[in-house]
């Protein structure tokens, strides 16, 4: 993926003015940098989500999935469903169960979205996110909501299922760098 000189502005205030950057495929980065620098709207600019002003955006992988800063999970469907209805058809139920387990989720499958705490449904997202086994995952802000020991597990979690597959994640916490094993772009 390779963004060259990639400006973007909205209601006539910049955001990102001729940002390069080259990600190899199968690559884990880390984006970071203080509230309003222009983050969501770079990993948007990746997912092909929206456009540059100037500048261009090539090679964005085929399949992409993604966790927004917001969950985006219907309120009303279980965990269970908001997982199984995005993931691939070859993908069965007891995979699914087995994906919300790893996360620490295996007691809450059947619960509505509604009554999970914030960090439940971060961790909802994520499963879905990652059993759609697409080629690019894009992560923004993942780890809200979650303690310690939690966001610890869900790395590792992610780790193990993002293997091969190119990793983009923002974080305003400097040490998911190196627990991801992710290069750090600051921007």
């Amino acid at each position: 993926m390779k963004l060259h000189n990639v400006s973007k502005s909205f209601d006539g205030k910049s955001v990102l003015k001729n940002f390069s950057l080259e990600i190899q495929d199968g690559e884990t980065v880390l984006i970071s940098g203080v509230s309003g620098r222009g983050k969501t709207t770079l990993l948007r600019l990746m997912m092909g989500l929206i456009l540059p002003d100037e500048g261009e955006v090539d090679d964005i992988p085929r399949s992409i999935a993604a966790v927004f800063q917001e969950d985006r999970l219907p309120n009303d469907f279980t965990p269970y469903v908001c997982v199984k209805m995005t993931a691939p058809r070859v993908v069965s139920g007891a995979t699914v169960l087995n994906h919300l387990s790893e996360v620490g989720l295996a007691d809450c499958t059947d619960k509505p979205v509604s009554q999970l705490s914030g960090g439940m449904r971060r961790r909802v997202a994520i499963a879905r996110a990652i059993v759609c086994d697409a080629l690019a995952v894009f992560l923004d802000e993942p780890f809200t909501g979650l303690d310690r020991e939690t966001k610890l597990k869900t790395i590792d979690y992610i780790k193990k299922y993002t293997q091969g597959k190119t990793l983009i994640v923002v974080s305003h916490d400097d040490e998911d760098a190196s627990l991801l094993n992710a290069r750090k772009i600051r921007i």
